[in-house]
């Protein structure tokens, strides 16, 4: 049975940084495309960052570009989101996904995705 756990996520000013991981068990990690989504209250769950199955291609949406980092450590199933200078509009809760059957196509799409995490609150404060 695949887990993804995540972690990482709390409160933090604006301008801070926080990193995320996402630990999966339950299958053989470096076969799966892994994304981040996050969704804020009251909005749709949104795309953040994606990562191919060989860490050799990510993906993000333009809001997080050059803020955000996404990377894999395949040899200990993890992945991670490095966000730096955080925005109020950054707060959300962010899911950790993964995708065996998918090709690296349409990483932003959710069903690219096969399992999902029960996501970690990021809150930033202005």
């Amino acid at each position: 049975q695949v887990q993804l756990v995540e972690s990482g996520g709390g409160l933090v000013q604006a301008g801070g940084s926080l990193r995320l991981s996402c630990a999966a068990s339950g299958r053989t990690f470096s076969t799966a495309i892994m994304g981040w989504f996050r969704q804020a209250p009251g909005k749709e769950r949104e795309f953040v960052a994606a990562i191919s199955r060989s860490g050799g291609n990510t993906y993000y949406v333009d809001s997080v570009k050059g803020r955000f980092s996404i990377s894999r450590d395949n040899a200990k199933s993890t992945v991670f989101l490095q966000m730096n200078s955080l925005k109020p509009e950054d707060t959300a809760v962010y899911y950790c996904a993964a995708g065996w059957r998918a090709t690296w196509g349409a990483p932003s799409l959710s069903n690219t995705y096969d399992y999902w995490g029960q996501g970690t609150q990021v809150t930033v404060s202005s």
